[in-house]
């Protein structure tokens, strides 16, 4: 039976097929949120809420053009970046650009698992951190092993939905503590100014709202949602053009949704960190990483507050393993099949060499963390690696959008305008957080 079928047009049908932009959501309400959104309202207070609110925002626009390639050609993100022009040994210079960036996640997924050691130290736990270590790798990779994508797609909703929750209440709930949000708190944080000390704000440009790591995951997730195999391939009839836009409306839909999930968090964990952290002076670093911050909920709800951060921290770590490691398993079969290391001949092929590499992940982040075990430092890396790879991103997805979208699937001048802005935008944001790297090295 074919899949191909026209895309729903009233909101109840569409809402039906919200989905890749939840599961994304999940990995994004992790640690850019959790750790290095807290840590810069921790460094510089409220100044930089405009900043915050910008980077969820712009990046919306280079999410919804790697998706429209995706929905319109059938590719994986890995396809796309493979077909950009440039040098190959073996995939493109932009995969291999990929490859570096995806390396470095692995520093940051390892800091998640020392963050969820950490809360486990909280709730009183007498495990070792390796044992931790190895429950939660271990755990995460079992779920992989047996999960697909409704059962992925159903976890992602209900953690990000739970941890969200409290994390808005905790932020209104500080009206009655001496560290409430005022409107010249706000007014401050919406005056477009720079702090002295600025680097720490481009690399949490980086991972704040959706990182360069969740704008590749995502076409994987649309693919698997079946966006694509609903359009159907293109055979240059005026019924795929009416799909195909039909979809694309779909997507959109579940991009802006997706954005106005992790947006709201992403402003309450700065806002907390502003407020709690910041007023009471507490940094965020690798030996009191967890300590410091579940201050953010006892400062609202006492000793049940604890609790809560205790819960939540572990929900929304877990959740980001998780999702992290079903899109990277992904990711890296693509990757060994473009390299034509592993042979895929079908789905069959397909789904075994993922569940390989959802097991041999896992183990990776246990062993990078257990190797080097500071996690605030662990998720820096892998937020500066993210941020330099947004540039290239921003040139890829231009590249879509002029040479291989499809005449009929091109969008207004205003969308394109928004594209370009978000392109300069981030291009501007890797160039100043290389030259910072090029400093340290001299």
């Amino acid at each position: 039976m074919s899949d191909i079928q026209e895309a729903p047009k009233d909101a109840k049908g569409i809402l039906k097929q919200l989905g890749p932009g939840l599961i994304v959501s999940a990995n994004i309400v992790g640690s850019g949120e959790l750790i290095v959104t807290t840590k810069l309202g921790a460094d510089v207070g409220f100044i930089l809420l405009w900043f915050i609110i910008l980077g969820c925002l712009i990046k919306v626009f280079l999410q919804v053009e790697l998706g429209r390639y995706t929905l319109s050609k059938g590719k994986t993100a890995l396809e796309a970046l493979n077909s950009v022009p440039g040098p190959k040994a073996g995939v493109s210079w932009l995969v291999w650009l990929w490859f570096l960036m995806f390396v470095a996640t692995f520093f940051q997924l390892s800091g998640m698992v020392g963050g969820i050691a950490q809360v486990a130290g909280l709730a009183g736990s007498s495990f070792s951190n390796t044992s931790l270590a190895i429950l939660i790798t271990g755990s995460c990779a079992i779920l992989l092993f047996v999960g697909r994508y409704l059962f992925i797609e159903k976890f992602a909703t209900s953690m990000i939905a739970f941890f969200t929750i409290f994390t808005i209440f905790a932020v209104l709930s500080l009206y009655w503590t001496d560290y409430g949000i005022t409107a010249q708190n706000i007014q401050e944080g919406l005056s477009f100014r720079l702090p002295d000390q600025f680097v720490i704000a481009f690399a949490a440009f980086g991972v704040i709202g959706i990182g360069a790591a969740e704008l590749i995951y995502y076409p994987y997730w649309c693919l698997e949602k079946g966006y694509a195999r609903h359009v159907g391939p293109d055979d240059g009839s005026e019924a795929w053009i009416e799909r195909a836009r039909g979809w694309m409306r779909v997507l959109k839909w579940d991009a802006f949704v997706s954005m106005v999930i992790y947006t709201g968090a992403t402003v309450a964990f700065y806002l907390l960190g502003a407020a709690v952290l910041n007023g009471k002076n507490i940094g965020v670093t690798n030996d009191n990483l967890m300590i410091n911050l579940s201050e953010l909920y006892s400062t609202s709800f006492g000793v049940v507050g604890l609790w809560i951060f205790v819960i939540g921290a572990f929900t929304v770590l877990y959740s980001t393993i998780f999702i992290a490691t079903a899109s990277n398993s992904r990711l890296a079969t693509d990757f060994f099949h473009l390299l034509k290391l592993v042979k895929i001949d079908s789905e069959a092929d397909r789904i075994r060499w993922t569940k390989v590499a959802c097991v041999a992940l896992p183990a990776l982040y246990c062993i990078f963390y257990l190797s080097v075990g500071k996690p605030v430092t662990l998720v820096t890396i892998g937020a500066v690696a993210q941020a330099l790879m947004l540039p290239f991103l921003s040139f890829a997805a231009l590249f879509f959008l002029y040479y291989k979208t499809h005449e009929a699937l091109r969008p207004p001048i205003t969308w394109v305008v928004f594209l370009w802005t978000s392109a300069v935008l981030m291009t501007t944001v890797g160039v100043f957080q290389l030259m910072k790297e090029i400093e340290k090295l001299g």
